[in-house]
């Protein structure tokens, strides 16, 4: 029976080979006979990828760009929303232009379209693949049914400097979870079929290691050496690449001393010729041009270094429409190269079924019917809550009572255009509701809840309007800031309890946002510390988009609930969460520093020759004078309205061989007395290698549900695959010897069992 099951097996895989090799061969029959069409001119014509800047309906045929279209000078084009205005524009390239070549159109879906769920750091701390997965299927039907077919998404840069803005935009700092999250958005967005009209095509970005900028100032120089690439930063790409994704973007920094957008070892060597990718590499916006800045050339050259180091499609620049011809003259660049990038654009276009329909995606009736529905924002609004991080519950503060009277306080508490956070272009900002409403909504007329503002998001009017730009201003009041304060603080004194709404503002990260200083603005410290001294309980709601320096708050404030940016249903989720509707299961993905001082600080660090020992300061070794090498608040940390007990790790064997494996048990009890969920971590140190190996890596992670008093049996299972890395050479193994194995709630997990890789 086995036999005959495996051999059925083998025969639906080959089939499945054969069906696929037939589909390929097709494809490029089509695109053969498309090309010989082809002048050098719409060759290149499909390489170019303008802005759709301001086109409106109705004008899009009058447009600078139409004029290119019908030339045959565009392969696609971003930054244009609606079904009416996308339809328009590709009647122009498919009726009017010489070969009726469709164009692409691209958007940052980056965590949602109209139904915006949390910024992506947010959704990584559900630790939930499925609704990951699940959030990326909703953007991408809401976009496909608007006429979008292309997101620049997912973003999977490690990050582990909080300073650098776009933080908020990846998975926190670990790669193994970060791989996770990679493919669970690839796979929502693509779908399992291209050619159905609500799959459009993911791009991973930024390729590769943008999260590392130095200093965390956005756009930065990276320099890092190529072992700590290839067990650190590149895994998540690879994953995407790995899970089919069908369009790569690089990234704005150099790599090895070469622009990332003109690295042939990157694009090239590593990108096609190891890890096999088959789609094509779109630079960022302008990244080619910028390469002048950087100092390598000219736009001719750095234009023709582009293309031969393997890059495909040019990204608002137009470097490759306007130079690739005197290129190809000079010699600079050759024939093959342009058809071989031609050859990758029009293979998505045929993927996606364009060539088959080019109105696939520009059906009214959907746009009509599945975008900002009543479903997709009920779970936008149960992963929302399920992506809060429950920092500090002290006395048990939180799940509030709905009787009595809450004070919010706060420049976030009555404000609705930053609940989506940043990247959110696709959404409309008078949609979502703002926390003073969400509160309202969930307690009607059982709770009397007063409102105040208390500060402005910054004493400095020139930094807050900085950092409220895009529509996303909080109104701010230009009282004296006493005469504010004053108000909120008579409103806390007739009050029960103090809910604060602070933090950042949702343009305060995300894209050329970065911050050398990552605190709680001081005027809104100051706030919070006027209300402590009321005595009255506070509980602290925080917004933010990245890891903030909280000590202080930590260590004063009774109750801290992280709520990030939680999108279109934020409101209504931190309400079901601050009144124990859902219970808070969210674990941190990144590692919050007691100071800036600190960073980077991660928990997947080195050992050095000198350790420290112990909490505190030793002479001569590496720790500091005036702080402790501690985090506020470890990688993979959070709470719960209940309590879970770890039991011992049992281990099935204590050595195994190449080839096989061995499990790990653990057992969690739920000791208190709400139902809740917990992100079960398993994380394994390399006890001697021939390179130094991490402290610990994140190696595994279930997320299990126990009632109260209930008891469940985790198992992970652990092979020699688990235990591999870049050795010295780059070559990939897992070498014999001693390795620990620690199981807990956070990456300080204490529960600890040894075995052997013979």
């Amino acid at each position: 029976m086995f036999r005959k099951i495996i051999s059925a097996v083998m025969m639906i895989t080959a089939l499945h080979a054969h069906a696929q090799q037939n589909a390929d061969m097709k494809m490029k029959t089509f695109i053969d006979v498309l090309m010989k069409k082809m002048t050098l001119e719409e060759k290149i014509g499909q390489l170019n990828l303008p802005s759709a800047g301001d086109i409106t309906t109705g004008q899009a045929s009058n447009s600078d760009i139409a004029i290119k279209i019908r030339e045959g000078k565009v392969g696609g084009l971003f930054n244009i929303k609606s079904v009416g205005k996308i339809k328009e524009v590709q009647k122009i390239a498919v009726e009017q232009s010489r070969l009726k070549i469709p164009l692409l159109f691209g958007m940052d879906v980056i965590h949602g379209y109209e139904t915006v769920f949390p910024i992506p750091l947010g959704l990584s701390c559900t630790w939930d693949m499925n609704l990951i997965e699940r959030s990326a299927r909703i953007a991408a039907t809401e976009a496909s049914a608007d006429g979008i077919n292309w997101t620049f998404s997912p973003m999977v840069d490690i990050c582990r400097d909080p300073r650098w803005g776009r933080i908020a935009e990846g998975a926190g700092e670990d790669p193994y979870l970060g791989s996770q999250v990679a493919k669970a958005m690839v796979k929502g967005y693509q779908g399992d079929d291209l050619k159905k009209n609500n799959t459009i095509l993911a791009c991973v970005k930024h390729y590769a290691l943008y999260g590392a900028a130095e200093g965390g100032r956005d756009y930065n120089t990276v320099d890092m050496s190529h072992q700590r690439m290839y067990n650190d930063y590149l895994p998540p790409y690879k994953a995407a690449v790995d899970a089919g994704v069908g369009s790569v973007m690089t990234s704005f920094n150099e790599v090895d001393g070469i622009p990332a957008t003109a690295n042939k070892w990157l694009l090239t060597n590593v990108l096609r010729k190891q890890w096999g990718f088959k789609g094509f590499v779109v630079s960022d916006y302008t990244s080619v041009n910028e390469m002048t800045a950087h100092g390598i050339g000219d736009l001719q050259t750095v234009s023709a270094r582009a293309l031969n180091a393997g890059l495909d499609m040019d990204m608002v620049g137009e470097g490759f429409l306007t130079t690739l011809p005197k290129s190809l003259k000079e010699g600079k660049v050759s024939l093959a190269q342009i058809n071989a990038a031609c050859r990758k654009i029009l293979e998505a276009k045929y993927k996606l079924g364009l060539f088959d329909d080019p109105y696939k995606y520009c059906d009214e009736n959907r746009a009509k019917t599945e975008i900002f529905t009543s479903e997709n924002r009920k779970e936008a609004r149960s992963i929302a809550a399920q992506s809060f991080v429950l920092l500090k519950n002290q006395g048990n503060l939180l799940p509030l009572k709905k009787s009595g009277t809450i004070a919010l306080i706060g420049p976030l508490a009555d404000n609705k255009s930053n609940m989506n956070g940043t990247w959110s272009v696709a959404a409309d900002f008078s949609k979502p509701i703002s926390l003073y409403t969400g509160l309202k909504e969930a307690v009607g007329d059982k709770i009397n809840i007063l409102l105040a503002k208390g500060s402005n998001l910054e004493e400095d009017s020139l930094l807050e309007e900085r950092e409220t730009m895009f529509g996303k201003s909080l109104g701010r009041d230009h009282r004296p800031a006493e005469v504010i304060l004053q108000e909120a603080l008579n409103i806390a004194n007739q009050s029960d309890v103090i809910v604060a709404a602070l933090g950042e503002s949702a343009e305060m990260s995300g894209e050329s946002s970065s911050r050398s200083m990552i605190g709680i603005p001081s005027i809104q410290e100051k706030l919070l510390r006027a209300l402590l001294k009321t005595g009255k309980p506070v509980v602290l709601v925080l917004f933010t988009g990245r890891p903030l320096t909280i000590k202080w708050e930590q260590d004063n404030v009774p109750a801290i609930l992280n709520v990030w940016f939680g999108g279109s249903e934020a409101g209504h989720a931190i309400a079901d969460v601050l009144f124990g509707e859902v219970n808070p299961s969210g674990k941190l993905t990144a590692t919050w520093p007691q100071n800036t001082g600190q960073i980077p600080l991660y928990y997947a660090h080195k050992n050095t020759g000198r350790p420290l020992e112990g909490q505190w300061f030793q002479k001569f070794r590496s720790n500091y004078l005036d702080v402790s090498n501690d985090p506020v608040y470890p990688f993979g940390y959070g709470l719960s309205y209940t309590t879970f007990n770890y039991s011992d790790i049992t281990l099935s064997t204590s050595s195994i061989k190449q080839g096989e494996s061995l499990t790990a048990n653990i057992t969690v009890t739920n000791t208190g007395s709400y139902e809740g969920k917990e992100v079960v971590q398993l994380y394994i140190r390399d006890m001697v290698a021939s390179v130094t190996r991490p402290v610990r890596e994140l190696k595994g992670f279930q997320k299990i549900d126990l009632k109260p008093g209930e008891s469940k049996v985790v198992t992970f299972t652990i092979s020699p695959e688990d235990l591999k890395f870049y050795n010295y050479d780059l070559k990939y193994v897992a070498e014999p010897g001693e390795f620990r194995v620690y199981i807990g709630g956070n990456s300080d997990a204490v529960k600890e069992a040894s075995f052997t890789l013979k």
